[in-house]
């Protein structure tokens, strides 16, 4: 009886201090991913605010980089619309016909009420809805 008591004793104790390591173990990796996450968060804010700090005061942005800002946002949305329904040719029902009147209802409703999150909400709802009909 004794012999079992201290084999279970000795059991908790080897599960207890395998927990630990793994929990130690966790920690860092855990500060691993945080330190991953925030190397990528500094990372990105330093490139969004690199224009400003190049393009402040008297200097003054090159001329083909304000007609690049100009044209690209939609050429960047034309390209996206083209994969999104790039896929709608195989299967008319159940892929084009959701797909192709989602992106008329982001259009109407953007045009309508230059609302962009009502408009992606909209479009989102109709095709959700549409492919759970057809």
């Amino acid at each position: 009886m004794l012999t079992a008591l201290h084999s279970t004793e000795n059991t908790v104790k080897t599960m207890t201090a395998e927990v630990a390591n793994i929990a130690a173990g966790a920690g860092n990796r855990t500060r691993y991913v945080l330190l991953a996450i925030l190397l990528a968060a500094v990372i990105t804010f330093a490139l969004r605010a690199l224009p400003f700090l190049i393009f402040h005061g008297e200097r003054k942005m090159p001329e083909f980089l304000v007609k690049l800002g100009a044209v690209l946002p939609a050429a960047i949305m034309a390209v996206l619309i083209v994969y999104c329904l790039k896929s709608a040719i195989t299967d008319w029902r159940t892929n084009a016909l959701p797909q192709i009147l989602a992106v008329l209802t982001v259009g109407i409703s953007y045009k309508w009420k230059h609302n962009t999150l009502l408009s992606i909400v909209a479009g989102t709802a109709v095709y959700m809805i549409l492919i759970r009909v057809l």
